[in-house]
């Protein structure tokens, strides 16, 4: 699972960073996108741009709703009712039995309201994790000020929920960092009890894709191999 600690922090492209990371070691993958916002009918999405940066990889998007809202008040909006978080937890253990790995991208933050009943993308991992699959996610932060409070509070709604965290992803890091960045390096692990696991260079969605993919692995901590 990939979640954020807010909107616009980078999920998508450190989607797709692991992605590559993971397609480069000859493991199969899957990316879901259980529901798409702010994208109509042909319109660019996240995993449009996943596959962009990362090939040609395996991917699912599950609901496609135009306004740029939280899932349940898009699909308000759109007059679209929307899965329950049971049937997106039974779409992802159905293709965890055809891939190696499945990265699920959630919407927004971590507890983000998914459908009618208030489900969470949290709920979807919980759901996940109870039916005996290997669950962790990944939580992906900004590098500045205000991160420290957002990451510990994203990390202990897990821990909450009795999930795993695999670390904190940076999602855009940018050169040079100001001062607050360069101490929320240290003082990231302290807070939130979890590694920092990479970086995402600021800049990297635009560089050529193929140059994406083969700086990827020196982005996170573990290179190749992955806590996956």
């Amino acid at each position: 699972m990939v979640s954020g600690t807010d909107t616009g922090v980078g999920k998508t492209v450190t989607t797709a960073a692991m992605t590559a990371v993971i397609a480069a070691s000859g493991r199969s993958v899957c990316v879901v996108k259980p529901v798409q916002t702010g994208a109509g009918p042909g319109e660019p999405g996240d995993l449009d741009e996943v596959r962009r940066l990362a090939g040609p990889v395996a991917t699912r998007e599950l609901v496609r709703l135009p306004d740029p809202l939280s899932p349940t008040a898009a699909g308000r909006s759109a007059g679209v009712p929307l899965p329950s978080v049971a049937k997106h937890a039974r779409t992802v253990l159905e293709l965890i039995s055809e891939f190696d790995v499945v990265l699920v991208e959630g919407a927004g933050g971590l507890l983000v309201p998914f459908d009618a009943d208030g489900g969470t993308i949290a709920d979807v991992a919980g759901q996940i994790a109870a039916a005996g699959a290997d669950v962790q996610t990944v939580i992906v932060a900004r590098p500045g000020l205000g991160t420290l409070n957002h990451s510990a509070l994203t990390v202990e709604a897990l821990r909450h929920r009795g999930l795993r965290c695999a670390g904190v992803m940076i999602g855009s890091w940018p050169s040079p960092p100001d001062l607050a960045m360069l101490h929320n390096l240290a003082d990231l692990p302290a807070v939130t009890g979890v590694s920092i696991i990479g970086r995402i260079p600021a800049g990297a969605p635009q560089q050529d894709p193929k140059r994406f993919r083969e700086q990827a692995p020196a982005w996170f901590t573990f290179g190749e191999s992955g806590p996956w």
